[in-house]
């Protein structure tokens, strides 16, 4: 991961992709939120979904999944090629949740995320706080969710 100072406003990360099948719809469902129309077809066709659909939920937790996989590998890359690599986290939650659209079985939804803000935090002041918007848009170019997440981000060190 970069280090605060050399983040900017507007800098988009391609956070990845995952199309979502029937099988993992029900299986998060029944674990995780177990209404009918995400676990069964006949009862989700009967609802205003008209067919199976995921959870709001199961769209936001492969988002996150998809980015912890995606900096990793970046700062394995980066480490591998002798650079240092910023320390990120935590996160202080997020906002603004929207779930714009549903996601049916067979959708893939290509995840980014958008710096929207950047501040040196007031009570870590070896850190700055990072503000992005993170959205998810399905194949035909819709979007399914978007949220806005706030993470500190380690501030380069000084030089002696």
């Amino acid at each position: 991961m970069k280090y605060f100072e050399d983040i900017q406003i507007g800098d988009v990360q391609q956070v990845g992709r995952h199309t979502f099948t029937a099988s993992e719809i029900k299986a998060f469902a029944a674990r995780f939120d177990p209404q009918l129309f995400h676990m069964d077809e006949a009862a989700a066709e009967a609802s205003h979904f008209g067919a199976l659909c995921a959870s709001g939920w199961h769209t936001a937790v492969v988002w996150m999944r998809l980015m912890v996989d995606q900096r990793r590998g970046l700062a394995e890359a980066a480490r591998a090629r002798g650079e240092p690599v910023a320390a990120v986290g935590p996160a202080l939650g997020l906002r603004n949740l929207k779930w714009l659209k549903p996601v049916y079985v067979g959708d893939t939804i290509d995840y980014k995320t958008e710096v929207t803000e950047l501040r040196v935090s007031g009570s870590r002041p070896r850190s700055g706080l990072m503000t992005t918007l993170s959205t998810g848009v399905n194949q035909n170019g819709e979007p399914v969710i978007s949220f806005v997440s706030a993470t500190f981000v380690e501030r380069r060190p000084e030089q002696p």
